[in-house]
């Protein structure tokens, strides 16, 4: 089971079951498979720390976010792609997400979009 821990800005929709993506950084840990369980947490490492819902994976694709593309598993995406996925990842647009992803990571970004169906 992997467990997640979300930023208070997207936490009520997690916990709403709004939000059904999130995009990670690559780093150590390997992406999860379908079908394993996750566990979606908010203030983990806190007092504050809170369980926002349980969740099985549907599927973690590679994501690269460059300066003014994005490639979701290899493919370059359309610009209406692109918006689908900055809404589903709580953002208003593709231009505040990619800022997000800069300010917070850096560009250009490699990671994963991992999806979800609610349990």
């Amino acid at each position: 089971m992997k467990t997640y821990n979300f930023k208070a800005q997207f936490a009520g929709a997690v916990e709403r079951g709004e939000k059904l993506q999130t995009i990670r950084a690559e780093g150590k840990r390997t992406p999860p498979y379908k079908g394993e369980p996750l566990r979606f947490y908010t203030g983990m490492r806190t007092k504050q720390c809170r369980l926002l819902r349980n969740a099985v994976c549907e599927t973690s694709t590679a994501i690269f976010i460059g300066h003014n593309f994005i490639s979701l598993g290899g493919r370059l995406l359309h610009p209406s792609e692109r918006a689908i996925i900055a809404r589903a990842d709580g953002f208003k647009d593709e231009e505040q997400m990619r800022g997000w992803f800069k300010d917070v990571h850096g560009l250009p970004f490699k990671g994963w979009l991992i999806t979800w169906r609610n349990s």
